[in-house]
């Protein structure tokens, strides 16, 4: 069997017992120098040897210099084993002072061997690791010829990573934007010029490829880049997420394609999450709709945090496997994590549910969203966006649940059609559920989510594929845009934040034109607008040009976060929600859309 395919408890014992011959024929090197000054007996020399090995292996445990990749070690593996051997050497000589019977001459000469000889076998087996990784390399496929975009932090990162390990990217020079680095070198690799140049260099050197290695270059930066290697007909990428960098995961597969948000001109926002390892611990916390868009990611986030469990609840089975596969393979050993396949309008399921597992927090994140389907079933929005998160509302709070978080949507707002309407009502209904001392509810707005079903994106890219064109309803519709991963830690800090009866706004910047959303997408593609084409198809049935996150009578200056704001909201009481809502479903699906609107529209 190769070493190599050796397991790494098996190699570390190896590594242990390579350790333990060489501290021994570096002592019998010294007693060899040392005989002809003074006498070793064997009994002091098997004693300072025994007592050696101890510390050492005890010390070099503990700075786990054993559970070193010996391919990865650098100066700082080297310096802590040599802080093992000096540690463990003076112990040693702690110990002849007690016992008045080593030689000190003996320790001194033994720690000068030592610490050479152990570094030896270590450095030897990494040159020769880099040495066979070159030659597989050099025997492996034609590698892709890269140009890096950026010799900050990042580009120096990405390009150690790429030229210190198996990769099949060669990288063939930087450009920065800063002129004082032109010229100069990054781990041997030129600073050819900056993005205005990328075309001569690209002709020049057979680029095939552009990864961009700035994690903070957004917007009209890296949409210009995008033109000019879309003109050059070469692929532009970004550099993998820094965890994949770190250990040495960089291939052409790693590369992060170029995303719509990347281009979006408004920077992420990153909420404070510091407090959230001490929220979380101990606590129970279910998610309904755990398996859709942002129900996932809001699970993603809260595992993060290492709650005791987690109670995944979704109506999908798949999606729900899916979330809680990928939960269990990363977290599984640290938090209890379970599955539930429910139906959030099944209420007496929802109240068995809660009073079984008592969770500390709810996330309520299960809704039908999509505005057009909702037009031609308003009797089904009505009874899962409604009736549904009555029952999960009503059931968390008669288990006692500690907060209870509301996903909501901007189309609440002064909504026009049936799924903005029956989200206004869910507000209506968890607003006026909260009572001091008592179970603390809340609500989160926000707009579009990138990426998540029925976005359009997914839509726009399968036009693209087809040859175009992309549809626009109207050149005028705007709408307020955010990531997946942006929501939802926006929920996750509104539950932190919560005190009970707010509606949660992020204050998402300045709304997107979809033309020039679409107008991205396709630059994106490596496409013109030209090629592609964009038309108008008219304005669906309940969809409104412009979406506002806050009616005018909720609009307050108030935050509580940078980014954070606290709609004024007066409650209705639940007599008068419940008065409404109860012969909804009697009706006849327009007069029950008339009267649904005309409830949830605000002045």
């Amino acid at each position: 069997m190769k070493l190599k395919n050796l397991k790494r408890t098996t190699k570390r014992v190896i590594l242990m017992g390579i350790d333990a011959v060489i501290l021994l024929v570096a002592l019998q090197l010294s007693h060899a120098f040392i005989d002809f000054f003074a006498s070793v007996t064997i009994g002091n020399f098997l004693l300072t040897y025994g007592f050696l090995l101890i510390a050492y292996l005890f010390i070099a445990y503990k700075l786990k210099i054993f559970s070193i990749i010996n391919r990865y070690t650098d100066y700082r593996v080297l310096f802590n084993l040599s802080i093992a051997v000096t540690l463990a050497y003076l112990l040693t000589l702690g110990l002849s002072v007690v016992m008045e019977s080593f030689s000190y001459r003996f320790l001194f000469l033994g720690w000068f061997f030592s610490i050479p000889m152990l570094m030896l076998p270590r450095i030897t087996w990494r040159v020769m690791a880099e040495q066979s990784e070159k030659k597989t390399n050099k025997e492996s496929n034609k590698k892709v010829r890269t140009l890096v975009v950026g010799a900050g932090s990042g580009g120096s990162l990405f390009v150690n990573t790429v030229l210190s390990g198996k990769s099949d990217i060669e990288i063939v020079g930087i450009v920065d934007a800063d002129p004082n680095k032109l010229g100069t070198y990054i781990h041997g690799i030129k600073v050819l010029g900056n993005r205005n140049d990328i075309p001569l260099i690209v002709e020049n050197y057979g680029v095939e490829q552009v990864t961009i290695a700035i994690p903070s270059l957004k917007g009209a930066e890296r949409e210009k880049i995008v033109e000019i290697c879309n003109d050059l007909h070469v692929t532009v990428n970004s550099m993998p997420s820094v965890e994949d960098v770190v250990v040495g995961k960089i291939s052409t597969q790693q590369l992060r394609e170029i995303e719509i948000a990347d281009l979006l001109g408004r920077k992420e926002v990153v909420l404070d999450q510091s407090a959230f390892n001490r929220y979380f611990t101990g606590k129970t916390v279910l998610v309904t709709g755990a398996g859709g868009s942002i129900g996932s990611e809001i699970c993603r986030q809260i595992a993060k945090f290492h709650p005791e469990r987690l109670l995944l609840l979704g109506h999908g089975e798949n999606s729900i496997y899916l979330i809680h596969r990928e939960l269990i393979n990363r977290y599984g050993d640290r938090i209890e994590i379970l599955p539930l396949i429910a139906d959030i309008q099944d209420r007496e399921l929802m109240f068995d549910i809660m009073k079984e597992y008592k969770p500390d927090l709810v996330y309520h994140a299960a809704a039908h969203k999509h505005v057009p389907l909702m037009e031609a079933n308003p009797k089904e929005s009505v009874k899962n966006n409604i009736f549904g998160t009555k029952n999960v509302a009503e059931a968390a709070k008669a288990a006692g649940v500690t907060k209870f978080v509301m996903v909501s949507t901007d189309k609440a707002v002064n909504p026009p059609n049936v799924m903005g309407a029956t989200k206004r009502v869910a507000e209506m209904i968890v607003t006026g559920l909260n009572e001091e001392e008592k179970t603390q509810f809340v609500a989160v707005r926000f707009g579009n989510v990138l990426g998540s079903r029925g976005s359009v994106v997914p839509v726009f890219k399968d036009q693209i594929a087809k040859g175009g064109p992309l549809t626009v309803t109207d050149y005028r519709m705007t709408r307020y845009f955010m990531t997946i991963p942006e929501a939802s830690r926006l929920v996750i800090q509104a539950g932190y934040l919560a005190l009970g009866g707010e509606i949660f706004v992020l204050d998402m910047g300045d709304p997107v034109r979809i033309v020039d959303l679409a107008e991205k997408v396709i630059k994106l593609s490596g496409h013109t607008v030209a090629e592609i084409g964009i038309v108008e198809s008219g304005i669906r049935p309940g969809e409104k040009l412009y979406e506002e996150l806050m009616s005018t009578s909720e609009r307050v200056s108030k935050k509580i976060h940078d980014k954070i704001f606290i709609g004024k909201v007066e409650p209705k009481s639940m007599a008068e929600v419940e008065d409404f809502i109860k012969d909804l479903l009697v009706l006849d699906n327009q007069t029950l859309k008339e009267r649904l609107i005309a409830y949830a529209k605000q002045e």
